[in-house]
């Protein structure tokens, strides 16, 4: 139980589920009820083993639920063999008490002891239902009862630490596609930049041994070396295109810690939406800007971030509720408003920024 793995939020797959269990404990009603009834003698000694059978239910799913489940070993072998005094004294709704102890299995046992213990019990259950004087059906409902709860709930189990090792998985193969994306990208970038650069070494070389002799073959040369250095400079420019921003859940963590730190409650709706790598860069610039401006000019004390998907494109808005302008003052965007819409207006979208007919700002960015 302790091997299972976790998801990326940090809380097991398991623990929640197996103490949900507990209210399982209330199948001793029926032999409470009959007791109350009088049906069963002694009652102290009926109470008692009632609550001590709950109890111990108890005790098995909340030691499993923490993961140590040979410390739950103890209190469920002491639940099954209550259970079968139970059933050797009084007999007939002590019965319930089994499906209690299969549901224990199911919950503190691991690997091939699961089937072997329910099969025992199962078979252990029968045997004392037809030693009871029961019929075929109710010895079948007993033994099936305790056989099923227990084998169901291990599949459940199971395949919760499946979809935990999947979630574990996944995790790890985007961080190894990250990893193989940067080096491909400064693989790239060198065999861009490598050629480029070692003409422009040859020809400045050229330059120099040319200019005290030849001065017109080196400005010729001069100007090969300017259009080279254009011509990278345009390469590159597009080589990082889309990589120079972190993404937006990456931006969108980072404005939560900021804006926490400057006081500032924020809440994000973001649609499940899947961006291009361009897309998502930009976004993630956009929110790195509006939420260093909310902090510098806005004196707000909530923002909203909101990324909604439509037939057209999609939609990224940032609003605050303050006071002032989240611009600087004139009227006129900051050097940081004019480059996103730059990079906006390139990625064939719109940008607005302005204030808000209730107060506050909004800044508002659409993209096909």
């Amino acid at each position: 139980m302790s091997a299972w793995l976790e998801p990326p939020d940090g809380r097991p797959y398991h623990a929640l589920d197996l103490r949900r269990l507990s209210p399982f404990c209330l199948m001793v009603a029926g032999p409470v009820w009959s007791t109350v009834e009088g049906h069963y003698r002694p009652v102290w000694l009926a109470w008692t083993v009632a609550v001590l059978a709950a109890g111990l239910f108890v005790a098995v799913v909340l030691l499993a639920a923490r993961g140590r489940g040979r410390a739950a070993w103890l209190p469920l072998a002491a639940l099954g063999a209550l259970s079968a005094a139970a059933c050797l004294g009084w007999g007939a709704d002590w019965f319930y008490l089994f499906p209690l102890v299969g549901l224990g299995c199911g919950a503190a046992l691991t690997g091939r002891a699961v089937p072997r213990v329910l099969l025992a019990c199962t078979a252990l259950v029968a045997l004392l239902s037809w030693r009871d004087g029961a019929g075929i059906g109710e010895i079948m409902a007993f033994a099936w009862g305790t056989f099923g709860a227990g084998a169901v709930l291990a599949a459940f189990l199971h395949l919760h630490a499946l979809i935990g090792e999947l979630a574990r998985t996944r995790e790890k193969l985007a961080r190894a596609a990250v990893a193989e994306e940067r080096l491909r990208f400064s693989r790239d970038l060198h065999d861009l930049l490598g050629h480029t650069l070692s003409v422009m070494v040859v020809k400045a070389e050229a330059v120099r041994r040319l200019a005290p002799r030849d001065p017109e073959a080196a400005a010729g040369q001069a100007g090969d070396i300017e259009v080279l250095g254009r011509e990278a400079l345009t390469q590159v420019r597009a080589a990082v295109t889309g990589y120079r921003g972190r993404g937006l859940a990456a931006e969108l963590d980072s404005a939560r810690v900021a804006l926490a730190d400057a006081g500032v409650a924020l809440a994000v709706e973001v649609a499940e939406v899947r961006l291009a790598p361009e897309t998502d860069a930009l976004y993630g610039w956009a929110v790195r800007e509006g939420t260093t401006n909310v902090i510098r000019h806005s004196r707000a004390s909530t923002c909203e971030i909101s990324l909604a998907a439509g037939e057209d494109g999609t939609v990224l808005e940032i609003r605050d509720d303050g006071s002032a302008q989240t611009a600087p003052a004139g009227g006129a965007h900051g050097h940081g408003l004019r480059g996103l819409d730059e990079r906006v207006a390139a990625a064939g979208g719109t940008m607005s920024a302005g204030p808000r007919p209730g107060g506050g700002f909004v800044l508002r960015i659409e993209l096909p």
